[in-house]
């Protein structure tokens, strides 16, 4: 892939930051390898987190190879979201046939053929991945709003993985089988991209890191391992030695994420130097932060590069889950915390969901033991927010934003609001002392569904 950048730099006659030739895109006509990537007139990249339009004034996939440039779909009227298959023989991608219609998730062969649509989603369905075992995941948009599902290839019944008031979308498959995606922090609530996983059956949703900032979106995984992402200042990486992001030696401007890793150094990346100008795609070096043009257009946005080569199918996820309406939570101890609780001030916790129209309604409370441990059953599928009271009935801290379990999940946390980073102390918790029942906060919503445990 080294030799791939190499030869598209040296290719490359630059002119002004943009490629020069005939047309608004003029690439070279040589290139090692072939990538794909979309093309727009206007990219807004935080538009999604509302439910609104990424591409407002349309797009369309190129495909860059040895022989031209060329477009996936020219019968379509917009196309975008290209991710190559683990063969490297197909693409999924979001499209629209006619301009009236919503997008849809669509597969095409990358020597090209009639397109298979993929979605019947009536408010559309956007930015798909392939999954391992001939699935896939996508966002769906609902009552204005972006959630992500599965679903086969070859058809049948979705799957909906998230549950909060909030949009979610997909930026990558990492390699253990987690879907990577972005949501609002607070989780559901707020307007700030972030990063989180979760696994492809709905469970073991949580934020990636814990240091919660500034913007971070666009989260791809790296050769390395690594998630490299867009921030406010610039890039950004989470490595595993570190509980915390670290930023990247890149130059100033835009970063538009979705940086595709080509070496050890080497990176194809959406960049632009303010918000007045055009995203292209520049070549750009982690260990000098230098930077270089790879191809450009005066008029258009160009976004989420991916090379057509075949890749590594990530590990399948094996689900433990049941068909039950609730879920089991264990909170090890409370204390364990970003925030400093005093030692025995904790002594309850409430838990709550949203109501018809959005707003939080109270499932029940629980006593918290001494060691900050507490055992309860939750509904299923349904936004959940945690509050910490005081001997007093003082609120502690309460939750801001939202989270799920899925049906059937049993799901142990370290403490409450502890990064993934964190291992529990090797100690019963004083409440499986007591009992090993969990306290029913399910309330009225699971209360007439439950089955056998």
């Amino acid at each position: 892939m080294r030799r791939l950048v190499l030869a598209l730099i040296f290719l490359v006659f630059v002119a002004c930051g943009v490629w020069v030739g005939v047309s608004a895109q003029s690439p070279s006509s040589e290139v090692a390898a072939p990538l794909v990537y979309t093309s727009a007139t206007t990219y807004e990249r935080a538009a999604w987190l509302s439910g609104g339009e990424r591409f407002p004034a349309g797009a369309q996939i190129m495909i860059q190879d040895a022989k031209a440039l060329r477009q996936l779909m020219p019968g379509f009227a917009a196309s975008a979201d290209p991710i190559v298959s683990f063969d490297g023989t197909k693409i999924l991608f979001s499209g629209k046939r006619d301009a009236k219609d919503t997008w849809q998730v669509w597969e095409v062969a990358i020597g090209g053929g009639e397109a298979k649509r993929i979605t019947q989603c009536s408010s559309g369905c956007i930015r798909p991945f392939y999954l391992p075992a001939n699935q896939l995941v996508y966002a769906r948009k609902v009552d204005g709003q972006f959630v992500l599902e599965t679903a086969p290839l070859d058809g049948g019944p979705s799957l909906q993985l998230t549950h909060t008031p909030g949009s979610a979308l997909a930026t990558d498959v990492l390699r253990d089988g987690r879907i990577l995606f972005e949501a609002g922090y607070p989780l559901g609530k707020g307007q700030s991209p972030e990063i989180y996983t979760v696994y492809s059956d709905g469970s073991g949703v949580e934020a990636y890191r814990c240091d919660h900032g500034s913007p971070r979106q666009g989260g791809k995984q790296s050769d390395t391992g690594d998630i490299v992402f867009a921030s406010e200042h610039g890039l950004g990486r989470f490595t595993s030695p570190l509980a915390h992001a670290v930023d990247l030696n890149a130059p100033a401007g835009e970063f538009a994420g979705d940086v595709l890793s080509t070496s050890s150094d080497d990176n194809v990346v959406a960049w632009r130097p303010d918000s007045k100008t055009h995203y292209s795609l520049q070549v750009w070096n982690s260990r000098t932060g230098a930077i270089a043009t790879l191809v450009a257009a005066s008029e258009s946005d160009l976004v989420q590069p991916t090379p057509i080569v075949p890749r590594r199918v990530p590990n399948q996820h094996p689900s433990g889950l049941h068909e039950w309406n609730y879920a089991n939570l264990l909170c090890l101890n409370a204390y364990t915390s970003k925030y400093s609780f005093a030692p025995g001030t904790i002594a309850m916790m409430k838990l709550y969901t949203t109501n018809e129209a959005g707003k939080p309604k109270l499932l029940g409370s629980s006593s918290v033991e001494p060691d900050g441990s507490f055992f309860i059953q939750v509904p299923a599928d349904r936004p959940l927010q945690i509050e910490l009271l005081s001997r007093q009935g003082k609120t502690l801290k309460r939750e801001q934003g939202w989270w799920w379990m899925r049906k059937g999940e049993q799901r142990i946390c370290v403490g409450c609001h502890t990064g993934p980073e964190r291992a529990p102390e090797n100690a019963v918790p004083a409440v499986l002392l007591k009992t090993t029942t969990p306290v029913d906060l399910t309330g009225a919503i699971a209360a007439s569904h439950k089955g056998g445990r």
